[in-house]
């Protein structure tokens, strides 16, 4: 059992995703699901296969799916390994097995104010023990195994998207978003700016009736005094903010640009901010939410 290599392979995957306490289930857990797996929590083996299959059922193509179990989850232990092995679900299946060394587990539990699971009114260290001789055959089996003693959170989501996302899971995914300022800004918006600063085709007779897809329209806006340096330099930083957003971790953008009614110039700059970061490499798409609606 390996991590898949592409897209095909990764639809028909089951991620078995176990460790320590505190070494970062919960953080492996959130990237996957931010990679489109189906992520289940604390879920008995003999459900395993009742999952998958309602999951494929629910979604028309196969999605793949990630089960986080934990100490806590008792007898799971006592079959999961046989359960893997007989294949049950007819996935291709990748046990990821999370670690890190007891000082650092230590600080991340008094951080977090929790008792171990396994402690039982004793010493933490005496529930760590535990749970390593419990997950000791777990561990010896796992296809992939992350120390994460070193890690910060971003440092971990990279290495998991890294392990189990497509190829280019650890591209930026930008959205481009169209709108009209008397209908609101978008609220999910990470950046807005304002293309009311352009004439407005709305009155231009032959124009006024066309949208900024059309490329009568969009040649208008864009031969304006302004588009294009406004583009020459705002990708650019688009480009820069993306860059930092990586670092911290964070693999979803979105860009807002508005004019009076959504229709003409946010539109047509919308198309062309998306297709020069396109061409730039990012996963960029428009999304126009405001076009129709006059």
């Amino acid at each position: 059992m390996h991590p898949p290599d592409d897209d095909v392979a990764r639809r028909g995957e089951l991620v078995v995703v176990t460790g320590m306490t505190g070494a970062g289930r919960s953080t492996a857990a959130k990237e996957l699901e931010d990679l489109g797996y189906f992520v289940v929590d604390n879920l008995p083996p003999s459900l395993v296969r009742d999952v998958v299959a309602l999951v494929d059922d629910s979604r028309g193509v196969q999605q793949p799916v990630a089960v986080v179990v934990d100490v806590r989850s008792g007898s799971f232990f006592e079959t999961l390994e046989g359960h893997l092995a007989q294949g049950a679900t007819g996935r291709r299946t990748t046990l990821l097995f999370l670690e890190a060394r007891d000082d650092v587990l230590v600080r991340r539990q008094e951080a977090a104010r929790r008792p171990h699971p396994l402690q039982a009114g004793g010493r933490l260290l005496d529930g760590l023990a535990r749970e390593r001789v419990a997950l000791a055959s777990l561990r010896a089996t796992a296809d992939v195994v992350i120390d994460t003693s070193g890690l910060n959170v971003h440092q971990l989501t990279d290495r998991v998207a890294e392990a189990f996302g497509s190829d280019d899971a650890t591209r930026l995914k930008v959205s481009v978003v169209s709108f009209g300022f008397k209908y609101g800004i978008p609220v999910d918006a990470d950046l807005v700016a304002d293309m009311r600063f352009l004439p407005n085709p709305h009155w231009v007779p032959d124009l006024r009736h066309q949208t900024g897809r059309d490329p009568d329209v969009a040649a208008y806006v864009k031969g304006r005094p302004g588009a294009e340096e406004f583009l020459e330099q705002y990708v650019p930083v688009l480009e820069t903010i993306a860059a930092g957003y990586l670092t911290e971790g964070k693999r979803f953008m979105t860009v807002a640009l508005g004019c009076t009614g959504g229709k003409h110039r946010s539109v047509a700059m919308t198309e062309e901010v998306t297709a020069r970061l396109t061409a730039r490499g990012y996963d960029a798409r428009a999304v126009h939410r405001d076009l129709g609606r006059e």
